[in-house]
């Protein structure tokens, strides 16, 4: 069983995907062993209104939710995201959300973004932020969106010691209170392992034993990235099956509240 917290349908502004509609993606996921996935709309990170990608986004794994997993995008900084936050949980049964505050013209410290984050805690939703979309040096020339630094994303889980927070797309946490217990943070976020290496540096092999083996998560990119690298990662690892087995699918289960 792999469970991949970090997929995404639909469109990305700035490069034509492949293996972005349920068609496509899942014969993708079935050639790699990946069970299921949590997927939110590539489409509203660039849209104005969020909200339209992720109509988008049920009406595509309205068919297929034993396999995808929807995760809604919220802009806090639009209007009417409290109503979009309703209809996403009411009538569309999001498992949890993703922010983008940089590409949607907010702080993770904003006001705005700490009633979002209250509320999805309210809620019982997980919040997943990628800290970067794509590596910066390939961005367009249309946009200057930078990474979220990591010294955001430890206030904002010291801040909402309550909230469950999921990072994606991140690297160089070992640096940081984010890859130690000596850093004195809540429990109370998960990293995804897209971008961490198990070779070298071996930054997934020293946040295990910072953190414990309960604290990362498995995770492609697909079809922003390629899926291989990860499998291979995983392969690679040095630690007990069981620890592997709890990256690949254990932890995101436990996650949602799903038999581990």
């Amino acid at each position: 069983m792999i469970i991949d917290v970090n997929a995404y349908l639909g469109h990305y502004a700035f490069r034509r995907l492949r293996h972005n509609t349920p068609d496509a993606l899942l014969p993708l996921m079935d050639s790699k062993g990946i069970d299921r996935a949590w997927v939110s709309s590539a489409s509203a990170i660039t849209y104005r209104n969020a909200q339209s990608g992720n109509e988008e986004l049920f009406a595509a794994v309205k068919d297929h939710r034993d396999r995808f997993l929807p995760f809604a995008v919220v802009n806090p900084a639009y209007a009417g995201w409290k109503d979009d936050l309703k209809t996403c949980c009411d009538d569309f049964g999001i498992r949890g959300l993703r922010l983008y505050p940089k590409w949607h013209g907010y702080a993770l410290s904003d006001p705005c973004c700490e009633e979002l984050i209250a509320a999805a805690t309210e809620r019982g939703l997980p919040i997943s932020i990628p800290l970067r979309v794509e590596d910066y040096r390939q961005r367009s020339w249309l946009v200057d969106v930078p990474d979220i630094p990591l010294a955001e994303a430890v206030e904002l889980v010291r801040k909402h010691p309550t909230a469950r927070f999921v990072f994606l797309n991140g690297a160089g946490y070992g640096g940081t209170p984010l890859g130690t217990k000596a850093g004195q943070l809540p429990a109370n976020y998960w990293i995804e392992i897209s971008r961490l290496s198990a070779l070298m540096a071996n930054e997934i092999g020293q946040l295990l034993a910072q953190l414990g083996p309960d604290r990362l998560l498995f995770g492609t990119g697909m079809p922003l990235k390629y899926v291989d690298p990860v499998l291979l990662k995983l392969e690679l690892l040095d630690v007990a099956e069981e620890v592997k087995e709890k990256l690949r699918w254990r932890n995101a289960a436990g996650l949602l509240g799903e038999k581990r």
